[in-house]
């Protein structure tokens, strides 16, 4: 695993840090690209993990894109159009696509600042919870750009499409009440009790059985691309194989005995 990605696990949670806080993070590092690539693989083959936390090291979230790298054109900005073109499909996309996909739960913890790439990576997640220092900027054209990483997508289903183009033609940041206000984040809690109110929102998830996690989460994924009639079909299929598993007949068991469940994912 990558140094500029912790990797962390306690029971059914994984926290996932970004871990190059010099430099704010940059979302377009390829090393913070392949250590998140090869954590969610990690965790996507791992039915035992319920619930993923990412977050920043040290005061921010995620600055965005490496302004450094793209002044001197190295790194992922390097070449002609067409081979920079490339880089975005072979580098922060693929990222996007495995977050967004992921079957577990996913929590961003927004410690400060999530600019650019970095606003977008949080919306990838399913639950954004922000400390008071939080600050959010769909900020690409500040700097003559627009979102390559799938912002376009990612906001307007965070924020709806009204808010989601004015922050995207302004640029301007939104603080962490005002995005609570939007709905671009589920609560607002002081810096030195994000990750606690994470961890702790995280085991509530977990705490649920994890083959249905993730059935739930599937269902809320097609229930945005889909129309009813063919969600209605999934979630037939699904709630089917749900009520033959083991984990529903000990919820029902562990209700008439007044008891909580014990889980196993069977």
């Amino acid at each position: 695993m990558s140094d500029a990605v912790v990797f962390e696990r306690d029971r059914a949670v994984v926290t996932l840090t970004l871990n190059k806080p010099q430099a704010r993070n940059p979302t377009t590092d390829p090393e913070i690209l392949q250590g998140l690539n090869d954590a969610l693989a990690r965790i996507a083959a791992d039915t035992s993990v319920s619930c993923v936390i990412l977050t920043g090291a040290g005061k921010a979230f995620s600055a965005g894109g490496n302004l450094k790298h793209m002044r001197d054109r190295e790194a992922g900005f390097s070449g002609s159009a067409a081979d920079v073109a490339d880089q975005y499909r072979q580098g922060i996309q693929r990222t996007t696509l495995a977050l967004y996909n992921l079957e577990v739960p996913t929590i961003a913890a927004v410690n400060g600042p999530a600019y650019g790439a970095g606003c977008d990576m949080a919306c990838a997640c399913d639950i954004r919870v922000a400390g008071v220092e939080a600050v959010f900027a769909e900020n690409f054209v500040k700097i003559g750009l627009i979102s390559g990483d799938g912002g376009a997508w990612l906001l307007p289903r965070a924020v709806g499409l009204s808010r989601a183009c004015e922050m995207t033609f302004t640029g301007d940041a939104v603080d962490a009440q005002a995005a609570l206000v939007c709905g671009l984040v589920s609560r607002v809690v002081p810096n030195d009790a994000l990750m606690q109110t994470a961890r702790e929102l995280a085991a509530r998830i977990a705490s649920n059985p994890p083959r249905q996690l993730r059935m739930a989460k599937r269902l809320l994924r097609e229930g945005q691309v889909t129309r009813l009639d063919s969600l209605l079909e999934l979630a037939a299929a699904l709630q089917g194989a749900c009520h033959h598993t083991r984990d529903h007949e000990e919820a029902v068991r562990a209700f008439f005995d007044k008891r909580p469940p014990k889980f196993t994912g069977a």
